[in-house]
């Protein structure tokens, strides 16, 4: 799609699967909510999270491909998909329109997402953008006045400005990898650990005999002894902490930690920032705002915008001809928000008209 050679494509994302790929290869993409697609057949990680969503170079295509992914009414196989309304027709065209920004409320998360933050009990500071990628927002900003939105600077997030590390969303991660291993997970959200056991294991059971393997335990199994073939070039330590739980026994926890994770990131967080100004999107740069929205399930729409330098840390090896990253902005809201931020986001793309395809060689 980013080379053009076809007009759209269908992610997947639990936590920036959509968003981040599209920010990198200057695509629009929609990070519905959840329930908003049927995730029925797709391989999952955590239902709480999991959810597909077009790709595609316009805003427009985008449109169309979410109204033709989404279903008429909801899906038997997928509870989830109770949670929204479709348009009538399915058509999120009718969204679009050049003036949707006149009178938009877009808030502007300062804390973390644009500059630094440290969080409670943190000796250093995190998040920020750097010279080049403020610069970027601010023009993005700039182009969001002159359209008629009103800016709301800052609208920051109040579970991000917490000092309390119980009620900080800073203070709070999801348990990944060998280092959140069980008996070191105290401090993290099994939510995505727990759901891969549980859920995996659930996607299989629908496949009956046609099942190359039976559980998340086989598959495991079959990794490690297929070392040679390279079935493990990246390791499979996620696999490996979420074989550890166990349904029933850790459905306590996980619970727990799941109604955690919804307070910190919808409540206190997305949903009390917009709230409390009255706002229609939080306006994030690039795909920085996909965990915290992924966490209640909200949509997000990116829009391709500028590049920025390829500067990364530690730097590239000498004589690696490093070329400009391409730079998304993301406008973010609450669960089933989607046909106010395709207008917004509309409305920005046929103002600033950035995006770019890549040179093909």
């Amino acid at each position: 799609t980013a080379a053009s050679f076809w007009a759209a494509s269908v992610g997947t994302e639990t936590s920036g699967s959509i968003l981040s790929p599209a920010n990198q290869n200057m695509l629009v993409a929609v990070k519905p909510t959840v329930g908003r697609i049927s995730r029925y057949g797709i391989i999952p990680i955590t239902a709480d999270q999991d959810t597909a969503g077009p790709m595609a170079r316009s805003v427009t295509d985008a449109a169309i491909l979410l109204g033709v992914l989404e279903s008429s009414a909801p899906d038997p196989n997928d509870a989830a998909t109770k949670a929204c309304t479709p348009p009538p027709g399915r058509d999120y065209t009718t969204f679009l329109r050049r003036e949707g920004l006149k009178g938009a409320r877009i808030g502007i998360p300062r804390r973390f997402f644009y500059s630094e933050t440290k969080a409670p009990g943190r000796e250093r500071p995190a998040g920020g953008l750097n010279r080049e990628q403020l610069a970027v927002m601010e023009e993005a900003i700039a182009a969001l006045k002159s359209q008629g939105a009103v800016i709301v600077d800052p609208a920051d997030i109040p579970s991000l400005l917490e000092t309390d590390p119980a009620k900080s969303f800073l203070s709070w991660s999801m348990c990944s990898g060998a280092d959140n291993a069980k008996g070191k997970d105290a401090n993290c959200s099994v939510v995505f650990k727990y759901g891969m056991k549980r859920d995996f294991n659930a996607w299989l059971a629908t496949l009956g005999a046609a099942a190359p393997v039976k559980s998340l335990t086989e598959l495991r199994l079959y990794n490690l002894a297929h070392t040679r073939a390279d079935a493990l070039r990246y390791g499979q330590s996620n696999l490996d902490v979420s074989d550890e739980m166990d349904v029933t026994a850790d459905r306590t926890r996980y619970e727990a930690d799941r109604a955690k994770d919804v307070l910190l990131a919808g409540t206190n967080g997305i949903d009390a920032a917009m709230k409390a100004h009255k706002l229609d999107a939080l306006l994030f740069p690039g795909a920085s705002g996909a965990s915290i929205a992924a966490k209640p399930g909200y949509p997000t729409v990116i829009v391709p915008f500028a590049t920025v330098p390829n500067a990364p840390t530690p730097p590239f090896p000498a004589g690696f001809d490093a070329r400009p990253s391409p730079y998304g902005v993301s406008f973010t809201g609450m669960s089933c928000s989607e046909p106010r931020l395709l207008e917004i986001a509309y409305a920005f793309e046929q103002a600033t008209k950035k995006r770019v395809a890549p040179a093909l060689r």
